[in-house]
């Protein structure tokens, strides 16, 4: 079959199922995006570069619709240039947040279209609001409500939708949930594992050391800010290592903002470490950025007790790998990750803004080994039985025979 990828960040979502489809030699892959690093062998990158608006001909409360429909007309001109040089795919697939997909149909009007729909933005009832420390006025309001334009006209390209999870679905107004399938994401359980000796062997990451006695909290996000509760996290750390002096912390995630809002100077690392000088012991700490993947699984294997926090919003693929881990989870108690874990049987939800409770929390886990135990053994037959990454590809191919018609 032939494929037409298109996500900005190759490869999105994509990864697990792109190196599944290129292992069929008989499969054709193409996968528009912005320019990156990243490669996939099998898999032909057709690159644009991202635009840059006139803001200030713009009005504010559409400037994210105005950028989405520009990726929109790249696209669609990087499509034509494709079937013109011979390339119809037999189904185009992609994230339909930025807008790459809107005029492509345009391209290919005979090709069916499954598209990843993420989030439905709203001003209240989830991350709006959700954190008091950083409030919103009413004069963001149409801004956020104008955040969803993509997606209606997302959905009245009358193709086929999918999301991750039933509460992302839910997010969606009534008469759109019924255009939009939940195929569950999962995680790969051959390589996220649990590893019973790394407990045994002295943990290192460059200098920062964790001998085998020691207890190690970890917390993990793409970026270090409030959206994945990194000041809340930050916060519960004096608390945490006044109690226990054999405890250590590593934090990973960048310097970037993926979600919410920018300083408007610094980062948030820069900021909460200024705001904390002086109240907890900075040798135990560890914030070593964005670290290579299997360092990042032995982070999480040789782990005594991870935090994932994060406001109501669309959970990350680290806390389905934590559970496929064995980890023994504290987690913020919103929706979203309430769908993955059930307070006291694979992990323990805590209120995601209280420092203090998720501090106490974590001393809780890691001072009782009989619980401890319990939730490690319990979050990987959760994986087990939930998050197998077989599972997943195996209902994406067959929900691509079912669009195409072919198997």
């Amino acid at each position: 079959m032939r494929y037409l990828f298109v996500h900005q960040n190759f490869p999105g979502q994509y990864l697990h199922l792109l190196r599944h489809l290129a292992a069929d030699k008989s499969n054709e892959l193409v996968f528009i995006s912005e320019s990156n690093p990243n490669n996939i062998v099998g898999v032909r990158r057709v690159l644009y570069q991202a635009p840059k608006p006139d803001q200030e001909q713009v009005h504010p409360v559409v400037r994210d619709f105005d950028i989405a429909a520009r990726r929109g007309e790249i696209v669609a001109g990087l499509a034509g240039n494709l079937k013109r040089l011979g390339f119809t795919p037999d189904i185009i697939m992609g994230h339909h947040g930025w807008g790459e997909l809107l005029d492509i149909r345009d391209v290919y009007p005979d090709t069916p279209l499954l598209g990843y729909f993420e989030f439905y933005y709203a001003t209240d009832g989830q991350d709006v609001f959700y954190d008091k420390e950083f409030p919103i006025g009413p004069d963001r309001f149409p801004r956020i409500r104008a955040m969803n334009v993509v997606n209606h006209l997302a959905l009245a390209l009358d193709q086929h939708g999918q999301t991750p999870t039933q509460w992302q679905l839910t997010r969606y107004p009534e008469w759109a949930q019924k255009r939009i399938r939940v195929i569950r994401e999962g995680a790969r359980l051959d390589v996220c594992k649990p590893n019973p000796e790394a407990r045994q062997e002295e943990f290192a990451i460059g200098e920062f050391r964790v001998a085998p006695g020691e207890k190690l909290v970890t917390y993990v996000a793409r970026n270090l800010e409030p959206y994945r509760g990194f000041h809340t996290m930050m916060r519960a750390l004096p608390e945490l290592m006044a109690s226990r002096p054999d405890l250590k912390v590593v934090m990973v995630g960048g310097d970037d903002v993926s979600y919410g809002a920018r300083l408007s100077e610094g980062t948030w690392r820069e900021h909460l470490q200024k705001e904390l000088t002086g109240k907890y012991d900075e040798s135990r700490l560890l914030l070593p950025g964005q670290i290579p993947y299997d360092v990042y699984l032995r982070l999480l294997q040789r782990s005594d007790t991870h935090v994932y926090l994060t406001y109501p919003f669309v959970a990350s693929w680290s806390l389905r790998e934590a559970l496929a881990c064995g980890c023994a989870i504290v987690a913020a108690d919103v929706d979203s990750v309430a769908e993955f874990i059930t307070h006291g049987r694979n992990g323990l939800l805590v209120p995601g803004l209280d420092a203090g409770q998720i501090a106490r929390t974590v001393l809780e886990v890691l001072e009782d080994e009989k619980l401890n135990r319990k939730l490690r053994k319990a979050a990987r037959q959760y994986a087990e039985r939930h998050l197998d990454m077989n599972d997943y590809l195996a209902t994406m191919q067959a929900t691509i025979a079912e669009i195409t018609g072919q198997s």
